[in-house]
């Protein structure tokens, strides 16, 4: 089984994407990175899941788990 994971993640045209792991589509758009990461850390909560933020290079900056351990 997958992990539940979302992603922060730069978007090619311009602002930030938060993606559910496994799916391409974003599940929400916004102009700048910390509004993607305070949404991110909201739906991450709510869904239990592991929130990791990448640069714009992609790479992995941070890891933050919301799950109930």
């Amino acid at each position: 089984m997958a992990r539940k994971e979302h992603h922060v993640v730069a978007n090619l045209n311009g602002g930030w994407d938060i993606k559910k792991n496994g799916y391409e589509r974003s599940s929400l758009h916004t102009e700048t990175k910390q509004e993607a990461v305070d949404q991110g850390r909201i739906i991450s909560q709510n869904q239990n899941s592991e929130l990791i933020i990448h640069g714009k290079d992609g790479k992995i900056q941070v890891s933050n788990s919301h799950k109930k351990d």
